[in-house]
């Protein structure tokens, strides 16, 4: 298995609780945990003692509670009342409130634990609690369920053993993903035959990697040698991913609990402090160091008045016989204590109520903002931690995901250009078409001749160049009544933008149907239907950038048809209108559209059988088999003819671009953080202006340091950016003045690890001060790629740097819920992932465009407020 020698160790797991047969290797018993989720934080147990010993940690608390204890035990001029009351309150109303914050994450994790799961046992479905699952159960998950724990895929209900999985949840992304079922199980479509089955797998201990998995199943054929497969990520399934467009799954259950790669993202939830509350905290040192020195000078000052014989018994305060033997040090230290309680109102114990029942109260004025409300969903903003109020006004650094958060994930196929004629098809939107609306707007004359050629091929390359699929409808025998409906097809997709541009051309007449024995069908303009033989397919990667099909038509032609980025088809075409498409391309991207364009050439059966050869043994290779790939790639995608482009809009929040745009204004650096591919998060970043048409973009990713050292190129930037900006001071950053270059900063996950890694001399001395360095230079950064853990790296890179900045980061999936838990301040976006992120954040909002509301005006407010509060209290 690949990667073997390099586990320090693994577990092996026997497929439905089987033992192997005689001859196998040994058993050994291993201990693997049950299949609950806990994201509370109290029992009902140790609540009262756990939550006291949290609140008295506050020195404010603890200090009171000294005070009322000296009271207690101590003859003084004061009432214990006087300071055990306003205690008890304050003590009380936070308990309540932590209380039934945690009472709501139990009701959560209840939810979850007792969810309903389809287990396999003796060959029979038998439904339990999601909490009983065990290593090595065998699970059956249908569509649309949420997967209970990590699986690996045995088999599914569609033929080819594949299914299609949404990991919106864990990686923000909400396009459809393939995962492959294991080659010796993936015929098994029942309970009987999946229940016969006799395997063991051997597999890595959990790692927090969402993209990273190394493992092995043997399967045993009656008394034979088993059979060794290799496991990757392609057949592991995630706790909190979803099955789409697949029937029904069936997996065999390896991680469980908080053990699942899910749970291993989570940050544990701790006790943030606001920074006026540390304030106070300061402030509350210095008066007590006040207090103990002016009961000190009095206690001096009471003993040498008493020195003098007359003065030690007044005749109106005469001593008692027990008093007077009383032991002088004790006597000293009580009195000390007695004036400690005279003078202790010096800090005010009416301040901590003030200030609490200001933040408890204030939470409500949130909440009661109509404007915050949202109308589409009913929801409003919600407020579960209300110690973190004035925080909100003064936060420098905003981290947000992307999916979900600034955009709507819904893809709109603008126009496409053809041989410098543009076409605009009506909206078309996730497969809903405007009513009444037929036909093409042109914006210039139709093509002629040659022209017409070209464009039906550049409509074929499109139907033909994706890996697009059509949803199954079980009702109908799908051809026939797509022949009469061209609306009626639904596709997923990996890619939200070849869903876009499906959908797009379908409605300039050519309509995707299927692909069927390796035949790709498409329905032309006049309703004929035209089969192409898939031969190839040239994947996509990010260091290419495009992907390539080669197709076989009806009447025996080769094509090779390629769409990529502008910057990989242009150095690549021979022959095409170049300058007009070059030209309507940068006028698209500089509007924030996603472009693509698209280019064929046609192979004689010779240069496709020398490909395929080639393809054939660069597959094959156990080594670099990557690099051999991309060798072939080079040599077969040149040449090309240029046909055209295409434009697609990735739908933006409402009001998101001004948001940001407000944000900035008021001093306020925002960082987007995706686990989306960089092209995609770079157009969103165009398009809602955090990256601006003179922005200069520097990259920091792993194409980068394969060019050069990650130490070269660090070093590239920060020349780049300090040339520029090398006099500024931290408080210029929020606000760069337009005759200074501006700089937007995009980094990728595995350079991020790179820059995190210590480096192998051993010297304390990192990379990460001069990575810090250059982001300080960046009006914006984009982190791509990133896993949940990483973005939480991030978040606390920043706020432990030296300037300490307060930070916010705003979420709506699962996988930013560590990022929100790390920052001063968490927001979750009450959205359609979930709601793994409103329920572990401070604050939840409907939509990305109130958080412009709540914080430069209730923030604002709060801070004035509370800061008002505690100079009144200490100052006057």
């Amino acid at each position: 298995c690949a990667g073997e020698e390099n586990w320090v160790d693994s577990r092996t797991i026997y497929v439905g609780h089987r033992e192997p047969p005689p001859g196998a290797e040994a058993y050994i018993p291993q201990r693997f945990p049950d299949n609950r989720i806990v994201s509370s934080k109290y029992t009902f147990w140790n609540f009262i003692p756990k939550n006291l010993f949290e609140q008295f940690r506050r020195i404010a608390n603890f200090y009171f509670l000294i005070i009322f204890l000296v009271q207690l035990i101590i003859d003084t001029p004061t009432s214990p009342v006087t300071s055990g009351l306003p205690l008890l309150f304050v003590i009380t109303v936070t308990a309540i409130k932590q209380g039934y914050e945690d009472w709501l994450r139990h009701k959560a994790d209840n939810a979850m634990n007792q969810c309903p799961v389809h287990f396999i046992q003796h060959g029979k479905l038998v439904r339990k609690q999601s909490r009983k699952l065990r290593v090595g159960d065998i699970v059956m998950v249908k569509e649309d369920e949420t997967f209970p724990c990590d699986l690996i895929f045995l088999s599914s209900s569609r033929g080819d053993g594949t299914c299609f999985v949404t990991t919106a949840s864990l990686d923000g992304e909400s396009s459809h993903k393939t995962y492959y079922a294991v080659q010796d199980t993936k015929s098994f479509h029942n309970e009987q035959e999946i229940d016969a089955l006799h395997a063991t797998i051997e597999c890595e201990q959990p790692q927090p990697d969402l993209y990273k998995f190394v493992g092995r199943i043997n399967v045993y054929h009656d008394r034979n040698e088993p059979t060794a497969r290799p496991l990757g990520s392609e057949n592991l399934l995630l706790r909190g991913a979803t099955l789409k467009n697949t029937e029904k799954i069936f997996g065999v259950a390896i991680y469980t609990g908080m053990e699942t790669k899910m749970a291993l993202n989570y940050q544990a939830k701790s006790q943030k402090r606001s920074a006026v509350e540390k304030s106070m905290n300061v402030f509350l040192i210095v008066y007590l160091c006040i207090l103990i020195s002016k009961a000190l000078i009095n206690t001096v000052l009471k003993y040498v008045w008493q020195s003098e014989p007359f003065r030690d018994e007044p005749w109106y305060n005469q001593k008692t016989e027990p008093e007077r033997k009383r032991n002088l040090f004790l006597q000293a230290f009580t009195d000390f204590l007695a004036f400690m309680v005279l003078f202790n109102y010096i800090i005010p114990v009416s301040m901590y109520v003030t200030v609490e029942m200001q933040k408890f109260l204030g939470s409500y004025f949130l909440t009661w903002d109509e404007e915050m409300f949202d109308e589409d969903t009913g929801e409003g903003p919600l407020v579960n931690t209300s110690d973190l109020n004035e925080e909100l006004g003064q936060i420098e650094y905003v981290f947000t995901d992307k999916t979900g958060t600034l955009t709507e994930n819904n893809m709109e196929f603008v126009e496409c250009c053809i041989e410098g004629h543009v076409y605009v098809p009506h909206v078309i939107c996730n497969g809903q078409i405007l009513h009444n609306c037929t036909g093409i707007d042109m914006i210039d004359s139709s093509p002629g001749g040659s022209g017409k050629e070209r464009e039906e091929l550049f409509f074929r390359a499109l139907c033909l160049c994706h890996t697009v699929q059509v949803k199954d409808d079980d009702s109908v025998d799908g051809l026939k009544k797509k022949q009469f409906s061209r609306r009626s097809c639904i596709y997923i997709s990996s890619s939200p933008d070849e869903v876009a541009l499906v959908e797009g051309i379908q409605r300039l007449g050519y309509t995707y149907l299927r692909l069927k024995d390796n035949f790709m069908e498409i329905l032309n303009r006049e309703n004929n239907l035209e089969k192409f033989e898939l031969l190839e397919v040239l994947s996509f990667d990010s260091v290419r950038r495009r992907m390539s099909v080669i197709v076989k038509s009806s009447t025996g032609d080769i094509f090779l048809f390629c769409k990529g980025a502008d910057s990989s088809i242009f150095p690549r075409v021979k022959e095409g209108k170049i300058d007009q498409i070059r030209s309507r391309v940068e006028r698209n991207a500089v509007e924030g559209l996603r472009t693509l364009c698209v280019a064929y050439k046609k192979l004689t059966a010779e240069e496709y059988s020398n490909a395929q050869k080639l393809l054939q043994n660069a597959k094959l290779a156990l080594q670099d088999r990557e690099k051999k790939l991309a060798e072939v790639y080079e040599k077969i995608e040149r040449d090309f003819i240029l046909l055209g482009a295409t434009a697609v809009e990735d739908r933006l929040q409402e009001k998101a671009a001004d948001t940001i745009e407000a944000l900035q204004k008021a001093g306020i650096k925002v960082w987007v953080l995706t686990g989306d591919k960089m092209e995609t998060a770079a157009a969103t970043c165009y398009a809602c202006k955090l990256f601006r048409r003179n922005t200069q973009i520097l990259e920091l990713t792993t194409k980068k340091i394969e060019e050069q050292s990650l130490h070269d190129v660090l070093f590239d930037l920060s020349k780049t950016v300090l040339r520029h900006n090398g006099s500024l001071t931290r408080d210029t950053f929020s606000g760069l003045s337009t005759d200074m270059q501006d700089y937007g900063l995009i980094i990728d996950g595995a350079a991020l690890s790179l820059i995190m890694k210590p480096r192998q001399d051993g010297s304390s001395a990192n990379y990460r001060e001069l990575f810090l360095e250059i982001c300080r230079n960046c009006s914006a950064v984009l982190c791509c790629r990133m896993a949940p853990l990483q973005k939480a790296q991030i978040v606390k890179l920043i706020k432990l740097s030296k300037e300490h900045p307060i930070t916010l980061a705003i979420g709506d999936g699962a996988n930013d819920v560590s990022m929100i838990l790390e920052a001063h301040v968490g927001i979750g976006i009450i959205g359609k992932e979930g709601r793994q992120a409103a329920r572990n954040s401070d604050y939840a909002i409907p939509k990305f465009k109130h958080l412009k509301k709540m914080l430069l005006v209730h923030g604002h407010f709060y801070y004035v407020r509370i800061s008002e509060l505690v100079q009144y209290f200490f100052y006057k």
